[in-house]
């Protein structure tokens, strides 16, 4: 391993959503060039490991660039899955939808957003219908506070839905993208 490691900024190549950051010694980069796989050096580990290996969420390589020091490296990829190890597109998608996975994944009794999402797609989306309407009700006559509060809520069911139907947010933004003309 060389001295140096060189941060790796993973890009989805059709999107240009940065997926990840991980980190590459000399040796990762000639594997990942080389294979055409995402290779990285672990710090923790202190060994080379191959992005999906044991998530099968490998990324293929379509450009591999260095910045202009060569101390940073941009790798344009084709992923097979998410990127992310709690299973969202990126490593850098929002805090609440972060903290819906890990809820989800915890399947706690007492996490609400485990036992509204055990209860299925049904009871989810009659919630974002109850708040789309709470939001409508507030917007024409309550102030700015509670417009908020309810908008709050109505994301926050939103991004539960999409997760009872096994969606990510960044397939939203990706189709809100494909909308701008």
């Amino acid at each position: 391993m060389s001295d140096q490691l060189k941060a790796a900024i993973i890009q989805d190549n059709a999107t240009g959503r940065v997926l990840m950051l991980g980190w590459m010694d000399d040796e990762a980069l000639e594997l990942t060039r080389s294979s055409g796989l995402v290779t990285f050096y672990s710090r923790s580990r202190q060994q080379l490991w191959v992005k999906g290996e044991t998530s099968g969420n490998s990324m293929h390589v379509v450009e591999v660039n260095l910045d202009c020091d060569e101390d940073a490296v941009l790798v344009r990829v084709d992923a097979d899955g998410p990127a992310c190890h709690v299973g969202s597109t990126s490593c850098f998608t929002p805090w609440l939808w972060r903290t819906i996975l890990q809820r989800d994944a915890s399947g706690e009794e007492s996490s609400y957003v485990a036992r509204t999402l055990r209860e299925g797609t049904p009871r989810v989306a009659r919630k974002v219908g109850e708040e789309a309407v709470e939001v409508v009700v507030a917007s024409l006559s309550e102030d700015d506070e509670r417009v908020v509060s309810e908008v709050a809520d109505l994301w926050f069911h939103s991004l539960l839905l999409l997760r009872s139907r096994g969606l990510d947010p960044a397939a939203v933004e990706d189709e809100l993208r494909r909308r701008v003309r």
